[in-house]
């Protein structure tokens, strides 16, 4: 298998190109390296320094590489920041993947998966329900109408081009080598934090003082799963909701990761943010059928906070 995976230099990219290359694959990363780290890329990966948005260089690394399967993960994947910047956002969402769609029809790769969003696409999600496949898309934010724009190019793309494709609606994903230092992953954010003895912010869900938003969190290992199962065709199903079905407040959340660091987190409470949904909460009926077993909260949370915790210590999240 030759797998290309956009944005492999980031959070999620990198751990697929992990376990690609332990599976034996060849691996080649694009990205620009305006979110992503260096130091994310795997030895062993092939890396084309190119931005998404520039299409001559996007179908240069193919030419090159001449992948089998492509993985699309490079993003701008802020919502607050899509809230402020929604011609940016569209132009590495949409315009960005339609330059990697493309290519992937140009140099004939058989299988691809995108990165979409079950954490924002399907707008709120009322108490006691879970967002299933079927739930009609709701963004209410450009990050998420991006996301739904992309979906809806990819089915034009099986019809007229063949292209085998599997959208992959992750729920909010967490765990080791997440970024701390941008607008989203509050894992990941509040682990330094807490761990660093600085204030944690409960941004509110409707008034300030609540327990914030409910979130629907998924382990990064459960996404590599599913991504590389993608990419195999080992998943039937066009759309793919990546999650656990359990919600957690961001209240609850900061509680549970107090629990595993063993450190109380000094919190202060916010306004709630622009874009936001209240709650979001997926079903994961079909992910389950095909992974029996998905990483509980208590173990994801544990794994990534050891993680958080050895490398602030080496100064490496400084």
């Amino acid at each position: 298998m030759r797998l290309l995976i956009t944005g492999g230099a980031g959070f999620i990219g990198s751990h697929i190109a992990d376990q690609a290359l332990q599976l034996g694959w060849n691996v080649a990363i694009i990205d620009d390296l305006s979110t992503g780290h260096r130091e994310n890329i795997p030895e062993g990966a092939e890396f084309h320094h190119v931005d998404i948005r520039n299409r001559n260089e996007v179908f240069a690394a193919f030419r090159s590489f001449r992948p089998d399967a492509v993985t699309h993960q490079a993003a701008q994947a802020s919502v607050a920041i899509s809230v402020r910047k929604p011609h940016f956002d569209a132009e590495i969402n949409v315009l960005g993947s339609i330059n990697v769609i493309d290519a992937c029809v140009e140099h004939g790769v058989g299988r691809f998966a995108f990165a979409s969003t079950g954490g924002a696409i399907y707008g709120e999600v009322a108490e006691g329900v879970q967002a299933t496949v079927s739930t009609p898309p709701q963004p209410v934010s450009p990050y998420a109408a991006s996301k739904f724009a992309v979906e809806n190019y990819l089915r034009c793309y099986r019809h007229e081009h063949a292209l085998h494709s599997t959208v992959l609606r992750y729920a909010n994903v967490y765990g080791p080598r997440q970024d701390p230092h941008g607008e989203a992953g509050v894992v990941a954010i509040f682990l330094k934090r807490i761990l660093a003895s600085e204030s944690i912010c409960i941004n509110a869900r409707r008034e300030s003082g609540d327990d914030g938003c409910v979130r629907d969190y998924v382990h990064i290992g459960d996404v590599v799963r599913a991504n590389i199962a993608a990419v195999q065709g080992h998943i039937d199903d066009p759309i793919l909701n990546i999650c656990t079905g359990i919600g957690t407040s961001t209240r609850e959340l900061a509680t549970q990761l107090e629990r595993a660091v063993q450190v109380s987190a000094i919190t202060s409470n916010g306004a709630p943010r622009a874009g936001d949904v209240e709650r979001s909460v997926l079903c994961p009926g079909r992910f389950k059928e095909y992974f029996e077993r998905t990483v509980t909260i208590e173990e994801g949370l544990k794994s990534t906070s050891d993680w958080f915790h050895d490398h602030l210590a080496v100064g490496a999240l400084v």
